[in-house]
């Protein structure tokens, strides 16, 4: 099984040694699609050998799609700038590593297609094991002629058939520097949602956004335990119930700017 790294940047000097410290021991090679980075980004990419592709910016969808077009090895490990490999997740991949090496097992019919991993995230200065945001699994180890990247202008989604096991370990999520850069992007991931749904031709009303609001709550907070987080997991869970008002907010303002026309 040989593994083609692939990350897409812009600007991730901040994050990116991090990421690909954490990959490089496991990937047979490392690739970096850039879409017009300005800072340090390339001479860290240069730094840990990385096969460094431009392309102006496609979407997310059409930016990892494109990395993976561009991937030389027949598996895939899809990793975000601001994410880290964690060492027991690090064993978990170098263990099948091993195993393929040794027999045809991973190309045998009806081997997995792909593996998930749990995605944890850091925030405010500590793991956060409960609500909305854990355990976050996603299909990030995949064979590359049987993936492809599907969805809108944002949260970008996997289509792979087949199960896909779950690999022992996290994948380390640096998402925020702090309160106020999640605030700005919660903002503009909602108006990228929003301007989606409306070429989808999905409808909201003025109740939407409220109704949408308290469900998110419910499920993170109470259902799905953010509670046990504290003080923090009640930030959460108010940030994401916050979120879904305004996607559905925005949606309902650009469907009535539509009707106006």
């Amino acid at each position: 099984m040989k593994i083609s790294a692939c990350v897409i940047t812009f600007n991730e000097e901040r994050n990116l040694e991090r990421c690909l410290k954490s990959v490089a021991p496991l990937a047979d090679e490392i690739l970096v699609v850039d879409s017009g980075s300005t800072d340090a980004t390339l001479d860290i990419a240069a730094k840990y050998g990385a096969r460094v592709v431009l392309q102006d910016w496609l979407g997310y969808v059409g930016q990892k799609n494109f990395a993976l077009a561009q991937a030389l090895h027949s598996w895939v490990l899809s990793i975000d700038a601001d994410e880290e490999i964690s060492p027991e997740l690090a064993a978990s991949i170098a263990r099948l590593k091993g195993t393929a090496v040794r027999s045809t097992a991973a190309d045998a019919p009806g081997a997995p297609n792909g593996y998930e991993v749990s995605r944890i995230v850091f925030y405010r200065g500590q793991w956060i094991r409960h609500g909305d945001w854990y355990p976050d699994r996603l299909v990030r180890l995949f064979r590359r002629t049987e993936a492809r990247f599907s969805g809108g202008r944002v949260h970008e989604k996997l289509e792979l058939p087949g199960e896909h096991p779950i690999l022992p370990g996290h994948l380390h999520h640096f998402t925020y520097e702090d309160a106020s850069d999640r605030n700005d992007r919660c903002a503009r991931y909602a108006a990228l949602w929003a301007q989606s749904a409306r070429e989808q031709h999905r409808c909201a009303h003025l109740w939407s956004g409220p109704v949408h609001a308290l469900a998110r709550f419910g499920k993170g907070f109470l259902l799905k335990g953010g509670f046990l987080d504290g003080a923090i997991g009640w930030d959460i869970a108010v940030g994401n119930a916050r979120e879904a008002w305004l996607k559905y907010h925005l949606l309902w303002k650009l469907n009535r700017e539509r009707q106006k026309q």
